[in-house]
Order: C-alpha cells, then sequence, then structure tokens
C-alpha cells in the first residue's frame, strides 16, 4: 500500500520544499490509530517530511539535466515529536538540505507543523515533527552468479 502524504506543493526549488497535507477521518488508517482518538501516526508524519524530500532532490536532478536518481531514507538522526495532528488539521511540512554528503547522500533538517482547522490567520503554529535525516542512493544487493547474495551481505550468508 502506498500513502501520498503531499497534498499540495506550496514551495520547490534546489535546495527547500514546503509542502501540505490534510489529514481526513476518511483515510483508512486513521480507523484504528487510536480508536475514539484519531491521529496522524507519527512514522506518516516522518513520511510526509521524506516525501517533501523527494521532491527536492527531484528538481536538484532536473535543475543539473541529470535523470532523477533514486533516493531512499538512510538515517534519522534527532527527531523529535510535538503535537498531535487530529483530522481536520493540515501538517505542512518544510524540508532543507543541510548537506551533500561525499557518498552521494544528503542530509535534511525538516519541520512539520500543525494547521488547526478554524484557527486565526495569526495563530501560531504548533509544531508536530522536526529532526535531521539524510536521503542515500539505492544500493542494490551484489549477487553472484547464481542468484545467492554473497558472504557477509545482509541479505544472505554470514559473517
Amino acid at each position: 500500500m502506498h500513502f501520498r502524504l503531499v497534498d499540495q506543493v506550496i514551495e520547490c526549488a534546489a535546495d527547500r520544499a514546503v509542502t501540505l497535507k490534510n489529514v481526513s477521518l476518511a483515510e483508512e488508517y486513521l480507523q484504528d490509530h487510536f480508536p475514539g482518538f484519531h491521529v496522524l501516526p507519527g512514522v506518516f508524519m516522518l513520511e510526509a517530511l521524506v516525501q517533501s524530500a523527494r521532491l527536492v532532490l527531484e528538481a536538484r536532478d532536473r535543475g543539473a539535466g541529470a535523470t532523477p536518481r533514486r533516493m531512499v531514507l538512510g538515517e534519522v538522526r534527532a527527531l523529535r515529536y510535538g503535537n498531535f495532528v487530529r483530522p481536520g488539521d493540515a501538517l505542512k511540512s518544510e524540508v532543507v538540505i543541510d548537506k551533500v554528503l561525499e557518498d552521494g547522500s544528503i542530509s535534511f533538517r525538516g519541520t512539520g507543523t500543525v494547521l488547526r482547522h478554524g484557527a486565526a490567520g495569526d495563530a501560531p503554529a504548533d509544531t508536530a515533527v522536526g529532526g535531521r535525516f539524510t536521503m542515500r542512493p539505492v544500493r542494490l544487493p551484489l549477487s553472484q552468479p547464481d542468484g545467492v547474495a554473497p558472504q557477509g551481505h545482509p541479505r544472505g550468508g554470514s559473517n
């Protein structure tokens, strides 16, 4: 199952993106999370940041005239959760490139803020999630001619 956690792109550049996820009670995963107190799961908040970062990566590759690379979440650091995001609220995700690493990985800083339904335009935004994470190039497993992963490789064999 694939969850699209970016409903609207507010801003997207080669170093920064701002997106919006509107949370609706109609979303299937909210039925069990939690009965009587529905909230957007924390892992989905992180995934919204990751999907926003992928938009930045695509913009970088397009700007460089390169074919978009497949990147996956590599590491999460200093991630903190704050306020709940409930049905009727929106999660505004902002990600910015922190640094580009030698191995092709890219480190991001990201923040997700809650936009409350019906709140005044000048109401302060509550932080729902924030931290740093790294997107890294997909690493395909090395395989031997018989299709078996080599010794010591995470997908097979032993040390």
